[in-house]
């Protein structure tokens, strides 16, 4: 009798306990178009598309988690969820605590700012004309002028009075003459007509063949400079600046391993780009697919742009709960031979995305 009994119970442990829930994988997920896209309910995506190849594959039963980035890092870690399948970047902190699978896209950390109004660039502009540099550059200029007009003045003011006239009037004809000579403009109004004014006029002449040039040079690049420093091409001159990132992500830990000193965090790339709008921050630097994918879709982003900067190189991949060796060897295969077909590249270029 005991062994009908026990195999009673046993039967009764099975039905009212299904071992199906044990198997079943918790699958941690946040939005990160093109990669995790929510559109009124419906999931979409190049991870989405991903994962559900690799799980009908490997026969995965599986249910999906919404979480904030942040969240869903801090499961994954604990072991509360099984896989995030949000682009992860690979790390040597992270792999400490948790699996990765094998990468299946490469990308890299950007810069995106406020675009300047039209009545910014034109205030840029005329700042520009009062750097020190473009200062000292005219200086010099109209120091040369003065000095070849009073000089070619003293040498005809006497012989040569209907172009350089006696008194005031004349300094101001030295004046004009210097001035049209040097830019080679040569009206012919006025000319010196002795030996010395002539060889003032060479002097004057070889003068602005050799200075002038190196003068204009220099404004340019004192104009060029200011410009650059107000649309920086460096991320290292964001270091002083308020800049924003998403909370516990790559580029986050890149920020502050790097010294930046107001680095504020975010839950999602939404708000810090909403914020970048209002102009509470200067910057916003995160991964470029993703940025430069949600500005491209939200119209009301327009007035935001990438800068063309790239560093901080990262590999996208699945985390998977520490120790989980046998699941990311499975995902991890079934990923090589995904990423490696045709079908891949078109999944790509469907998103707007292309490799590294």
């Amino acid at each position: 009798m005991k062994n009908p009994l026990f195999l009673l119970l046993c039967l009764f442990t099975v039905f009212a306990f299904p071992q199906g829930d044990k198997d079943t994988l918790l699958v941690g997920y946040t939005s990160a178009a093109p990669f995790v896209i929510e559109d009124d309910g419906r999931l979409e995506g190049v991870n989405i598309w991903l994962w559900n190849r690799v799980a009908e594959d490997l026969g995965l039963d599986y249910r999906l988690v919404p979480m904030n980035f942040s969240e869903m890092l801090d499961s994954l870690k604990a072991g509360h969820i099984d896989v995030s399948i949000n682009p992860l970047t690979i790390t040597s902190g992270r792999s400490k605590e948790m699996e990765f699978t094998d990468s299946f896209y490469a990308s890299h950390s950007t810069i995106a700012v406020a675009k300047k109004s039209s009545l910014q660039k034109i205030k840029q502009f005329i700042t520009s004309f009062f750097q020190v540099n473009f200062l000292r550059g005219f200086l010099l200029l109209l120091v040369i002028l003065i000095f070849f007009g009073i000089l070619a003045w003293l040498f005809e003011r006497r012989k040569n009075p209907q172009d350089f006239r006696p008194g005031h009037k004349g300094l101001w004809d030295g004046l004009w003459w210097s001035v049209v000579t040097l830019t080679t403009v040569g009206y012919g109004d006025k000319s010196p007509k002795t030996r010395m004014g002539k060889i003032t006029a060479l002097g004057l002449m070889f003068c602005g063949l050799l200075f002038v040039s190196g003068l204009t040079a220099s404004i340019a690049s004192s104009l060029t400079v200011n410009r650059l420093s107000n649309e920086t091409t460096d991320f290292e001159d964001f270091k002083e600046r308020r800049v924003g990132t998403v909370k516990s992500s790559e580029t986050d830990d890149f920020l502050k391993a790097h010294f930046f000193k107001d680095v504020r965090e975010y839950i999602g790339v939404v708000p810090g780009l909403q914020d970048l709008q209002k102009h509470q921050i200067d910057a916003f630097i995160y991964d470029a697919p993703i940025m430069k994918y949600r500005i491209r879709k939200d119209s009301s982003m327009q007035k935001l742009e990438v800068l063309p900067l790239k560093f901080d190189a990262q590999f996208y991949a699945f985390g998977i709960k520490k120790d989980a060796i046998e699941l990311e060897q499975a995902i991890s295969q079934r990923i090589l031979e995904i990423i490696e077909s045709q079908e891949w590249e078109v999944i790509l270029a469907e998103f707007g995305l292309s490799e590294f």
